[in-house]
């Protein structure tokens, strides 16, 4: 198998909603966002496939240094060899991918986060760096279109935070800020029972505006010169907000089920952005 056809494998079983996105793409383009999203897939999956924390740290700093390795001329793993081609094309750095590392290291140290600026670190990390990278990789040409990534990304992480509650609490992890959870009185430990409230849908409801409020932030910054080459953002911006309105039609059903789309509603809304050019 050669690495290209090892990051395609890997970014299609992972049946994530960016798949749709890239379709559309030019076939350079369309090969360095996959070797891209093949590689934060890979270290993420560290942390989710994880049975031991020592082990998944070891394998984090294992990535580190075939990060550094490979910006070096050294490469070994199938992700980066499919990745370094492209990275002088598309300004990839090393302080990109180190970045994605960073986020998912903290999910080996921290399950909470105080507050909502804590937590935003962490969605910069894991998406506000990605988007950053993939806005580079689309095609940007206006400097301002980095911050619409940011923000863009940081409400794709919310909606993922929001639709993926319960799952997370089976692992032990509560991203929903511990003030926010005082704030409307709900309780750790009503979360990892999966125990459903009239406050839980409050907390949850406020998670969403928030969520809501940043996608209109994001299509706000975005210059009309970049509109064209961010169409794949623009996509993910669309199926994403789609799955929040369903989680919120569905009353924040997520401690016992994951919402999702289907994978032909998903191809609809990319194709509508990529026909229409609009959400």
């Amino acid at each position: 198998m050669t690495p290209e056809q090892y990051v395609q494998e890997k970014a299609a079983a992972s049946g994530s909603s960016f798949y749709y996105a890239f379709l559309f793409l030019p076939a350079p383009r369309r090969a360095a966002i996959t070797a891209f999203y093949a590689f934060c897939r890979e270290v993420d999956d560290v942390v989710d496939d994880m049975v031991d924390a020592g082990v998944a740290a070891t394998k984090l700093a294992w990535w580190r240094s075939e990060v550094q390795q490979s910006f070096n001329g050294t490469v070994t793993h199938p992700v980066m060899k499919a990745l370094m081609p492209h990275a002088a094309a598309y300004h990839i750095e090393a302080r990109h991918l180190l970045a994605v590392i960073d986020g998912c290291q903290m999910d080996l140290e921290q399950t909470r986060y105080l507050d909502y600026p804590g937590l935003q670190r962490y969605c910069h990390l894991v998406a506000g760096v990605v988007g950053e990278v993939a806005a580079g990789i689309f095609g940007q040409t206006d400097p301002q279109t980095t911050q619409y990534a940011h923000k863009l990304g940081q409400a794709l992480q919310l909606t993922n935070i929001l639709r993926d509650v319960g799952e997370d609490a089976m692992r032990g992890r509560i991203y929903l800020p511990v003030n926010e959870l005082q704030q409307f009185d709900v309780k750790a430990h009503e979360i990892l029972k999966r125990s459903y409230s009239d406050r839980f849908v409050a907390l949850m409801k406020f998670q969403a505006q928030r969520a809501q409020g940043l996608y209109d932030e994001a299509l706000a910054l975005l210059p009309a010169a970049d509109r064209r080459t961010q169409k794949p953002g623009l996509m993910m911006a669309s199926i994403y907000r789609a799955l929040l309105t369903e989680i919120e039609r569905d009353n924040f059903q997520v401690l016992h089920q994951r919402v999702s789309l289907t994978p032909l509603r998903k191809f609809w809304l990319a194709w509508k952005v990529q026909a229409l050019g609009r959400l």
